[in-house]
């Protein structure tokens, strides 16, 4: 542990004394843990986290601006998560593309109509404590620019390859590393086996084989979109180290060397929590953390359908050229009036 980290936790703990509540009744304050709890075990005697499980949740990642707490009130919560529905349930201006494309309700894909976690938290990020991802570092600034430049000269729909990766049903973010709640099916399934953990992800249904015999990280020029990951116990906690991560498929803009550290403790029959750190000194001025509870869902999870564009990726294609023609014949239009 470091200087700095030191002093953070020495300041937390006399802050905590002085206000008289124990560290660990803030810690679940946000989900409403049970005081006394011990997790069943697997047949190897470690503590049992398999089932069906969603991160499905209206808290968003950041605290929003002009919120200065860590934690609403109960009745704030309620209110938050009620108009948060409602804007998911009214979505977009019926006709339009955006509505055609996805009518989350219809479908039953908006979380008001399936399991999601309620949540007093007023961010996801609890490290800052102001509950926002850190500043970038110049670095970072500087990656970030360049991908904006990059994407101005090669079109999102240029061609085939310029797709985004969820555009060609390749990743998504519920995937992660981290894994964070998307739109829809943001549901999960953990396998424990001797020596390994299994975690099946429905949004492109990938799925995360996790060693826990202590072996090495993959040697460092081996780099794979959802990373190198190795786990251990501590305790009662499932721990996760994540590297070898590439720049192609980055997490909110960090670099291939970021590392992840995700933290997964069950803290009743209903309830995972699960925590992650993001360490990239090139991306962020500090690491940050944010804790997300899964609640249990039922199963099974079924083959996740996905098409690339959805309409075809020929016909998404084919729709960018017919706007480009367009834009280029109203453009030649307005030219030859002046």
């Amino acid at each position: 542990m470091n200087r700095r980290v030191l002093v953070s936790v020495i300041a937390l703990i006399v802050l905590l004394a002085a206000t008289g509540v124990p560290a660990a009744a803030q810690a679940n304050k946000a989900v409403g843990v049970p005081k006394t709890y011990k997790a069943p075990r697997t047949p190897d005697g470690q503590p049992d986290l398999q089932g069906f499980w969603t991160n499905n949740t209206y808290v968003p990642l950041e605290r929003p601006k002009g919120v200065t707490k860590e934690f609403y009130t109960e009745q704030e919560a309620k209110e938050v998560e009620k108009r948060a529905a409602q804007t998911e349930a009214e979505q977009t201006t019926p006709g339009t593309v955006a509505d055609v494309h996805y009518d989350f309700t219809q479908f039953g894909l908006d979380r008001g109509q399936n399991t999601f976690s309620h949540n007093l938290r007023t961010s996801l990020i609890f490290d800052p404590p102001d509950g926002r991802i850190p500043a970038m570092t110049p670095q970072g600034q500087k990656r970030a620019a360049e991908a904006v430049e990059r994407r101005k000269r090669v079109g999102r729909w240029d061609s085939a390859e310029s797709n985004d990766l969820d555009d060609r049903c390749l990743m998504m973010l519920g995937s992660g590393p981290p894994m964070l709640n998307t739109g829809y099916n943001n549901n999960y399934r953990i396998v424990q086996s001797p020596g390994y953990v299994m975690i099946l992800v429905e949004m492109i249904h990938d799925v995360r084989i996790i060693p826990l015999d202590g072996r090495p990280q993959l040697p460092s020029n081996v780099r794979q979109w959802t990373g190198s990951s190795r786990g251990h116990w501590d305790g009662q906690t499932l721990v996760i180290e994540t590297t070898n991560l590439t720049d192609k498929f980055a997490f909110m803009g960090a670099s291939e060397n970021m590392r992840l550290t995700e933290r997964f403790t069950r803290l009743d029959e209903e309830t995972l929590r699960y925590q992650f750190t993001v360490e990239d000194p090139s991306t962020w001025t500090r690491p940050w953390s944010a804790e997300v509870p899964w609640k249990k869902d039922k199963g099974p999870i079924f083959e996740h359908a996905c098409h690339e564009g959805n309409y075809g990726l020929y016909n998404t294609l084919a729709g960018a050229r017919a706007e480009e023609k367009r834009a280029a014949e109203e453009a030649a239009k307005k030219k030859s009036q002046k």
